[in-house]
């Protein structure tokens, strides 16, 4: 039975982190993992659109990419001991180390990647291109860098992990908290680039989203009283609970005042909103970045329409925000707040001011749409050229289209 090739592909990008988890806690190396999972990827796009794809496609991906990690230790090392330690490969479902309460292969993972010893930016890149599978330009744009940059960067990162002989390990559970923060930033920033995916012709990429939304239960579940985990995990229930009201019959990307509120996700909204509550709760003289961007999000879910929210406080909230985080991700926010409360002009020279975002396609997105609001046309078109040329999604750009093709509205 044949497989379609789309599907195909579909199937392997689902399943590739978790296959790559599962062999970096079996080996013990992560560049052995991904490696032998990519021979195993490989053999799947030659073999499945022919037979079709397994019931249980990642038992076929690990079997098959335990095998080609057996057969690369056997050829490559001539060290004693490897030979055994290939048979113990063979072991077909090897269990975690009791020792550690992160019982996830893909958490592991991520606690494992973020190794003190590299920079937090090398943490989150190397964790985001393991384990989000995204791609050196993703990355890149996940974190607001050039391509170049981040090819740099996770070159850097593993040149250290090799030159300094770092294991990858789990860490002990003593050791988790002082990892928590680079793995927070890692399953924030996978949750992003499945919300609004930077590339590619989907609206959201689901397995993404769902994946992070696992990862911040079990984290939740793990620390259920850390602040960072509690305000991330608000963050995504109340983003995540719009879902099915984001994308327009067409395939169209609707922006958040042309969605329909009484179809987003009433239960997951009042679960991101309670999370909310506690982390505010947990935090009364140093505000959490999650905690307050969670609590933007909450203003937008309590809103009974757009035309009701109440930007005065999600303003507000930006400032505290910008207090304990001012990146340019939050100054492009606020700006759209403002131009929201006081107008396109306000809200434009609020884009404007923000620096370090000149190669970001959402920039140059919000800078057309105010523009266009602004009745200056013919700059509203060289700004949406230029997101579109620095690689704006098929749908974002399809609904900025759209909108510059609306009257202009004040």
């Amino acid at each position: 039975m044949t497989a379609p090739v789309d599907a195909v592909e579909r199937t392997v990008r689902d399943e590739f982190a978790r296959v790559v988890a599962t062999l970096a806690r079996v080996t013990g190396d992560v560049g052995l993992a991904e490696d032998a999972t990519q021979e195993a990827v490989v053999r799947a796009l030659q073999v499945w659109p022919r037979d079709g794809v397994p019931e249980q496609p990642r038992a076929w991906l690990t079997t098959v990419a335990r095998r080609c990690a057996i057969d690369r230790i056997r050829r490559e090392s001539q060290r004693e001991g490897k030979e055994a330690e290939a048979v113990w490969l063979l072991d077909p479902d090897p269990t975690p180390p009791p020792e550690s309460v992160v019982r996830d292969d893909v958490l592991r993972l991520v606690f494992t990647c973020c190794h003190p010893a590299l920079s937090a930016q090398a943490q989150v890149a190397l964790s985001l291109r393991t384990l989000g599978g995204l791609t050196t330009a993703e990355v890149a744009r996940a974190l607001l860098i050039s391509e170049a940059t981040a090819a740099k960067r996770l070159t850097r990162a593993k040149q250290k992990i090799a030159d300094a002989h770092i294991p990858y390990r789990v860490p002990s559970d003593v050791e988790l908290p002082a990892r928590l923060k680079g793995v927070l930033a890692t399953v924030y920033l996978i949750f992003n680039e499945g919300y609004a995916p930077s590339a590619g012709d989907c609206v959201v990429r689901q397995d993404l989203v769902d994946e992070a939304l696992r990862l911040g239960r079990l984290l939740h579940d793990l620390m259920p009283d850390e602040p960072g985990v509690i305000g991330l995990l608000a963050l995504m229930l109340l983003l995540d609970c719009r879902r099915t009201t984001r994308v327009a019959p067409d395939g169209t990307a609707l922006r958040l005042v042309d969605q329909n509120r009484g179809a987003w996700d009433a239960r997951m909204a009042a679960e991101g909103v309670t999370l909310v509550a506690e982390g505010v709760r947990r935090t009364p003289t140093l505000p959490d970045p999650y905690v307050v961007q969670a609590a933007i999000a909450g203003c937008h879910a309590l809103a009974p329409s757009y035309q009701e929210t109440d930007w005065d406080a999600i303003i507000s909230w930006y400032d505290v925000l910008l207090l304990v985080s001012d990146t340019p991700a939050a100054r492009l926010g606020r700006a759209s707040a403002i131009a929201e409360r006081d107008g396109p002009a306000a809200g434009l020279a609020a884009v404007l001011a923000v620096e370090g975002l000149d190669h970001h396609a959402w920039w140059h997105g919000s800078r057309a749409e105010l523009l266009h609001r602004l009745g200056r046309d013919q700059e509203a078109r060289a700004a949406r050229d230029e997101a579109d040329r620095l690689g704006l999604n098929t749908p974002a750009l399809r609904s900025l289209d759209a909108s510059l093709s609306r009257p202009a509205s004040p």
